[in-house]
């Protein structure tokens, strides 16, 4: 093999590894992907595996079918001139001037230091984020929200109906608009986020900016359990449970980097829901000092 075919093949290794990173982190089956790009899984297999020729336009499709930008599965396209520039001197950025960077390019300005009561709950489908989140916002007198009852209500249609007509990419906008509504939220708040918001950096960006994000870690089998106790089949189909619990741990491993970013993780295995809803209330009285303000 010749430098020129070595070093093709590399990029094709690595640009299959990425369309795989993104594919998983967002939930997404081969046959799904398959279904919403319009392209065979064999040839979604070969590109994953570092095997496909791969057209632009074809890529282009599995991008859009995915929701994701185009130059995050390829580097070396810079529609911006001064991108080189950009990303350089961020590279070479320390934490605060990246930060503050993030500030002046989002337009949201500077923090002014104020502790907002606003929790945000995070983790995989079947963590409980609507269960506990309801249930510790009853204790503690806040707010109870769901982030995608706030998307149906504002779009006046269900996820299951945007995700057919507009597809993961609308979702995705509509889910960033009502996160950015729900910023300015006076009152104290519980939020309940979708499994997949992580893998919206722009939108998982401004939840950790705004609020206080704790992940409700379980275990995959109990992630599994929780969603067959839910009536939700379509990921633990009945005969093929070890193929639905393999394609779930897939799915938590790559987004447990993105979901150990939040401020607190309160662990919700093996144990009943009331310490689960004992942990959460601690966790967030923690942060805010609730305990001590509601002591005589």
């Amino acid at each position: 093999m010749s430098g020129v075919e070595e070093q093709e093949s590399l990029f094709l290794t690595d640009l299959g590894r990425r369309v795989r990173q993104a594919r998983t982190v967002r939930g997404l089956s081969r046959k799904t992907l398959s279904h919403t790009s319009g392209l065979s899984e064999r040839y979604i297999a070969q590109l994953e595996g570092g095997q496909g020729n791969v057209s632009i336009i074809l890529l282009r499709r599995v991008a859009n079918a995915m929701g994701v930008r185009l130059d995050d599965l390829i580097t070396g396209t810079e529609a911006v001139p001064d991108w080189p520039v950009v990303r350089d001197l961020l590279a070479q950025a320390s934490q605060a001037q990246v930060a503050a960077a993030k500030i002046a390019l989002s337009g949201s300005g500077a923090s002014d230091g104020a502790v907002r009561q606003r929790v945000a709950l995070v983790g995989l489908r079947g963590a409980g984020k609507s269960t506990l989140g309801r249930l510790t916002a009853e204790r503690i007198g806040w707010t109870f929200v769901e982030l995608n009852g706030e998307i149906e209500r504002e779009s006046a249609l269900s996820v299951r109906e945007i995700f057919a007509i507009y597809g993961q990419e609308g979702y995705r906008r509509l889910e960033q608009a009502a996160l950015r509504r729900l910023t300015e939220h006076p009152g104290p708040m519980i939020l309940a986020t979708s499994g997949g918001i992580v893998a919206e950096p722009l939108t998982y960006d401004l939840l950790l900016q705004n609020f206080y994000t704790v992940w409700l870690r379980a275990k995959p089998e109990e992630h599994m359990q929780r969603v067959r106790d839910q009536g939700q089949a379509t990921l633990a189909a009945a005969g093929d449970n070890a193929a639905a619990l393999q394609d779930l741990r897939a799915v938590l491993a790559s987004r447990e980097p993105l979901y150990a970013r939040c401020q607190a993780t309160v662990d919700t295995s093996d144990v009943p829901v009331a310490t689960m809803v004992d942990r959460l209330t601690a966790a967030i009285e923690a942060r805010f000092g609730l305990a001590e303000r509601a002591a005589p």
